[in-house]
């Protein structure tokens, strides 16, 4: 005796445009909306209060927990998890098995953690998130950019427009990312940097933030400052390139047009339109014209 293929299952309250499809055994949950030729894969699950644009798709096995919004066109993954209250703007891509929206996970007392409530993961028109990706809550995706496959991109931290952030890297939490910049492969940006427009970090390129390795500065009793450790990331000013596998210590600035030569390592500032190499990093004369952006 065969057995029949479970239906899609719609909550009473849901709101499904007649051209709109959903297959075997998805789920839409109280209040959701599923706009016109919008399809729902076989197994999908869509919580309260979703709403999945025209032509959106959502792949198989996918969950879309409540509060999510999918644009016009908008494309998710085969089992990619989307948390509550993201945002992705039309068009956007988001590969197999991403997470996106993802709430952090701190210890007691990480430098990492704020009392104020994080917004809403929004990926801007246009982007694209690569398979295995993880984005946490908090985060901006600029329109047009590209996170790679198992990329992360922690809360509070913004990838400008266009910007392309390559497979496996890290973009650390409380990070500004310009736009049009280029990360390559295994770049880490620690938290608190500033990586300005048209920059390029090449791959592997690892940037540091905390002088004291997790040691706290001490007061006169010994005990520890309660003001924590201080951390200090990069500055990484518009047009520079940095080498492959280049480590920048915590605290430098990088200037407009600098160059950084690969596997060089940054102990103080590289002034506008300089070269360095070397370990420590030393001047090499400055970055020819035809080099620097107009």
């Amino acid at each position: 005796m065969s057995r029949r293929p479970p239906r899609a299952t719609m909550h009473p309250s849901a709101q499904a445009d007649p051209e709109a499809s959903a297959g075997a055994g998805a789920m839409i949950g109280a209040e959701a909306r599923v706009e016109a030729r919008a399809r729902i894969a076989p197994y999908a699950v869509i919580d309260a209060r979703c709403v999945i644009g025209e032509d959106a798709i959502v792949g198989p096995h996918a969950v879309l927990h409540h509060d999510v919004t999918l644009g016009p066109g908008a494309q998710i993954g085969a089992h990619a998890v989307v948390h509550p209250g993201t945002t992705l703007g039309a068009g956007v891509v988001v590969g197999d098995h991403a997470v996106l929206g993802k709430p952090p996970r701190l210890r007691a007392g990480s430098a990492a953690a704020s009392g104020d409530p994080l917004p809403g993961l929004v990926v801007e028109e246009g982007a694209a998130i690569g398979a295995h990706a993880v984005l946490a809550r908090g985060a901006t995706i600029g329109a047009g950019a590209i996170v790679g496959d198992q990329t992360f991109v922690r809360e509070r931290s913004a990838v400008g427009p266009g910007t392309v952030v390559g497979r496996g890297s890290t973009v650390d939490c409380d990070v500004t990312v310009g736009a049009r910049v280029s990360i390559q492969t295994d770049v880490y940006v620690t938290a608190r940097s500033v990586v300005e427009d048209d920059v390029f970090l090449g791959p592997g390129v690892l940037t540091t933030n905390d002088d004291r390795m997790g040691r706290p500065l001490l007061l006169e009793d010994g005990s520890p400052d309660p003001a924590g450790i201080p951390l200090a990331g990069a500055t990484i000013r518009r047009g520079s390139r940095i080498g492959g596998r280049a480590t920048l210590v915590p605290g430098v600035t990088v200037g407009p047009d600098a160059f950084v030569a690969a596997g060089a390592v940054v102990t103080k500032d590289v002034p506008e339109g300089r070269r360095v190499m070397g370990v420590p990093a030393r001047d090499a004369g400055p970055v020819p014209d035809a080099d620097r952006l107009r």
